[in-house]
């Protein structure tokens, strides 16, 4: 009999779930949990993190439905494949929840990020901040003759780029919003 060729966690098809859960490698993982929209709901889901010692990367709470009276809570969070797993699982304790959905691995996700900018300078530096933000579709959104405050979306890493090429051109100031996530499909 042959050997079947499968790498570990390949196929989310698969009836076998053949992760390693003993893993120590650290991972990161998008959450989508939707919870009842009333007061203490996202001090009890933030509470969990921090009593037990887990990190948090990103965070992002809107109400999505006025009617039902519900929030969706969208975490960034790592950790290794039985830490993420505890994680869910105590999530999904917690009375107000309704669903955990670990985006990360129930297939392909869109995230997207919106961070604004403030660059100050003059002379080159500002041509090239404007030019840089053209090339990274960021927005204008307020000029000064001192200053910009650039408006950009997109992933985490296309955030983290345009600041690292800002800071040597003036950056003085960043505010990002965190993750919002849909899964695909």
């Amino acid at each position: 009999m042959t050997e079947l060729k499968i790498k570990k966690g390949s196929s989310r098809k698969s009836a076998y779930d053949l992760r390693d859960f003993h893993s120590h490698e650290i991972q990161r993982h998008t959450l989508a949990v939707i919870v009842d929209n009333e007061a203490g709901v996202l001090a009890r889901v933030i509470g969990l993190f921090s009593g037990r010692g887990y990190n948090i990367e990103s965070l992002t709470v809107a109400e999505v439905d006025h009617a039902g009276h519900t929030s969706r809570i969208t975490i960034v969070t790592t950790g290794t494949p039985h830490v993420i797993e505890q994680i869910k699982a105590q999530l999904g304790r917690i009375v107000p929840v309704h669903e955990v959905h670990d985006l990360t691995v129930e297939g392909a996700a869109v995230e997207r990020e919106l961070a604004l900018f403030k660059v100050a300078g003059t002379g080159e530096k500002r041509v090239e901040a404007l030019r840089l933000a053209d090339i990274f579709r960021a927005n204008v959104v307020d000029a000064t003759l001192e200053s910009f405050i650039f408006e950009i979306t997109g992933s985490s890493e296309k955030i983290d780029a345009f600041a690292d090429l800002m800071r040597p051109l003036g950056l003085t100031e960043l505010a990002r919003t965190g993750v919002a996530a849909l899964s695909r499909g």
